[in-house]
């Protein structure tokens, strides 16, 4: 979704929080030029912060962290700091301090602008500021003497323990600025959000495998980091999310892809605004449109004005849960092939052809999306698929400089070898031994554990 606030264009793209669609994160956060971390306030770091957390140590993207639900019983403020700091390995620094938490939750301190923020649970209202010098007896009007004497503790030892906040350091990934609130009652947003269009980035350069593209360039280019499908139930359409990396997009322009060799014009380019779209005449570098899709795009496919570039950096991790896909109603076998083909475009999962016997493996990296896809292909595309187990370590994409030994590895391991939907060859291994054992024996082949799109 996209939005105005106080003068600036805000894109925001938010990410499923379940560790099944870990690879549909990833792929997002390649689109994106700076991070904001929720975290909840009783349960601390989870096991998916921590996976987001590596991708953008990987891409050193700027993060802010929003500590959430301080209106309901959290942890101490700083054992939730010392907690981030050792899980997301960061360097932390709070923006705003809470005062208590649960039932006795009184509000935030905004460190950054010297404010007390008093809470009132209300999703419709924004508490007002009060502006108030922690040294005086105004505090201990407002939140009473105790609770006064034990923030001024509290905030002389943040201001001992944890270092100045440098936006330097921010825009280089190694500091996170930490905010406390609780979201559903709008409270410590504002603050966050009036931090953020002051120090977060606006688009920085992306990086292709021809040279690096800076935002300000004249032309445009911009690529595809997410398809989806039947976002209109009434009509079969796809829409393909495509960031707009420099230069100005418009509608009815001819622009070049790059895959396809060829130019292609857009006659109704949507944003987004929650459920609700709007074409689009024109749009700049660090927004994202979507694009209606019939089948041109992949993830990962390149827009331009004639240069043939390619974005990097998207690529399709080796799933670890596998099962048959077979058809349960023999009168749906068209939409059954057209449902599986539309959600792999998505990344929902990886499709394999077993070479041995011809069958359709769905790869995954968790039970869930087995279940998604059954009920997807079952409400959308009107077809029932039921699931076969088989038993599979891992899968890796394989090649080799040496086209004899690679035939010879495909003979000999015949019934694990697979096709991917790009005509790859695919080894599944049955075991970790299995694979070891392969990568002993043949030296000259080299096994991918992920693959770029």
């Amino acid at each position: 979704m996209e939005f105005d606030y106080n003068d600036y264009k805000i894109n925001i793209l938010d990410t499923p929080g379940h560790q099944d669609f870990a690879e549909d994160t990833y792929r997002t956060l390649t689109a994106v030029d700076s991070v904001i971390i929720v975290v909840d306030g009783a349960k601390g770091v989870e096991t998916q912060t921590r996976k987001l957390m590596e991708v953008c140590r990987m891409r050193n993207t700027p993060v802010i962290i929003f500590v959430n639900k301080m209106d309901r019983e959290a942890k101490d403020p700083f054992d939730l700091l010392d907690e981030l700091e050792e899980e997301l390995i960061i360097n932390v620094r709070p923006l705003t301090w809470p005062i208590e938490s649960g039932p006795r939750f009184k509000g935030v301190y905004n460190l950054y602008e010297h404010k007390l923020n008093l809470f009132q649970p209300s999703k419709q209202v924004v508490t007002e500021k009060v502006e108030v010098d922690i040294n005086t007896e105004e505090l201990d009007n407002q939140i009473g003497a105790p609770l006064a004497e034990k923030l001024r503790g509290e905030l002389e030892l943040v201001d001992g323990v944890y270092p100045e906040f440098n936006v330097e350091e921010y825009l280089k990934g190694e500091m996170a600025p930490v905010f406390f609130g609780s979201a559903l009652n709008n409270f410590g947003v504002q603050e966050l959000l009036d931090t953020f269009v002051e120090i977060a980035p606006s688009p920085r350069p992306t990086k292709t495998e021809e040279r690096e593209v800076e935002p300000d360039e004249p032309k445009f280019t911009g690529f595809v980091f997410k398809i989806t499908a039947n976002i209109d139930p009434n009509h079969r359409s796809c829409i393909a999310f495509c960031k707009i990396c420099s230069g100005k997009f418009s509608r009815n322009t001819p622009y070049y892809h790059v895959r396809h060799d060829k130019t292609m014009r857009f006659s109704s380019p949507t944003q987004f605004m929650a459920q609700r779209k709007t074409t689009v005449d024109e749009a700049w570098a660090g927004d994202i449109i979507g694009l209606p899709d019939n089948g041109t795009f992949k993830i990962g496919d390149t827009l331009t004005e004639g240069e043939k570039l390619h974005f990097r950096g998207i690529p399709s991790f080796s799933p670890e849960m596998f099962k048959y896909i077979e058809n349960a109603d023999p009168m749906k076998q068209k939409q059954l092939a057209k449902g599986i083909d539309q959600l792999m475009d998505e990344g929902v999962a990886q499709l394999f052809i077993n070479q041995f016997n011809g069958r359709k493996i769905i790869g995954t990296v968790g039970q869930l999306q087995f279940e998604v896809i059954q009920y997807r292909l079952e409400n959308e595309y009107n077809a029932k698929c039921r699931w076969e187990p088989i038993s599979l370590y891992k899968a890796c994409w394989v090649e080799s400089d040496d086209p004899e030994e690679l035939e010879a590895f495909k003979k000999r391991k015949y019934q694990y070898m697979a096709k991917d939907r790009e005509g790859r060859d695919v080894f599944l291994a049955d075991s970790n031994y299995v694979l070891q054992m392969a990568q002993m024996d043949f030296k000259h082949i080299k096994f991918h554990f992920t693959s770029e799109f």
